[in-house]
């Protein structure tokens, strides 16, 4: 394990409980993290560095990394009367995840949004309700707070952290390692957001 990471929340230290705290990324992959991914985020790239520093260096219980994992024709392309432009295709390289990104603390890789008429912004669950399996598989780990990092602050980083309160789950939100499609207004307002519901907005120390 690589030197210890101190997390800070309103100047206070926060400990890491190796039987019950989990670490989730969210969705670091090409097409969002890496400079001309279709969807790419800017400056996502930067949350690679701090989320290895996080995996490394703090005793988690177990780790978490997603994927979005679309099939080529997924109801959230723009083409297909969505939102956003084509995206983490699954099997293409905009859907790895990104090379710097150190997969091999990680004990699952969980794709999501693998239905074609189904989004799935939230980890746990997508827009019809159906369950992921992650929530099940962290209760059994004896899990009861997650911390959360990933992209995008204002899309699945949001929709996570707000499904897992909701279940009951504590929550520390990570901001070194989130990054926002819009850091202006909605990045903002969304960690104003998750904040309000309860969760703990923390960051790394200087010097950790």
């Amino acid at each position: 394990m690589s030197a210890t990471v101190t997390l800070t929340a309103g100047g206070e230290a926060i400990a890491v409980d190796a039987m019950s705290d989990a670490l989730l990324v969210v969705d670091v992959q090409n097409d969002f993290a890496r400079p001309g991914g279709s969807l790419y985020i800017a400056g996502a790239e930067a949350v690679v560095a701090p989320i290895n520093a996080l995996a490394r260096g703090l005793p988690f219980r177990v780790r978490v990394a997603t994927q979005d994992w679309h099939p080529p024709h997924h109801s959230s392309f723009a083409a297909h009367g969505g939102p956003w432009p084509p995206h983490c295709i699954a099997g293409t390289d905009g859907a790895d995840c990104c090379a710097d990104l150190d997969t091999a603390p990680y004990d699952v890789i969980l794709r999501k949004g693998t239905r074609q008429d189904y989004d799935n912004y939230s980890v746990f669950t997508d827009a019809s309700g159906r369950q992921t399996g992650l929530r099940g598989f962290l209760a059994e780990a004896g899990v009861r707070r997650v911390f959360v990092a990933g992209v995008a602050t204002d899309v699945c980083v949001r929709a996570t952290v707000l499904d897992a309160l909701a279940g009951g789950l504590a929550v520390v939100v990570v901001m070194d390692g989130c990054r926002a499609v819009d850091e202006v207004s909605n990045g903002p307002k969304s960690v104003a957001e998750m904040a309000e519901k309860g969760a703990v907005i923390a960051r790394i120390a200087d010097g950790a």
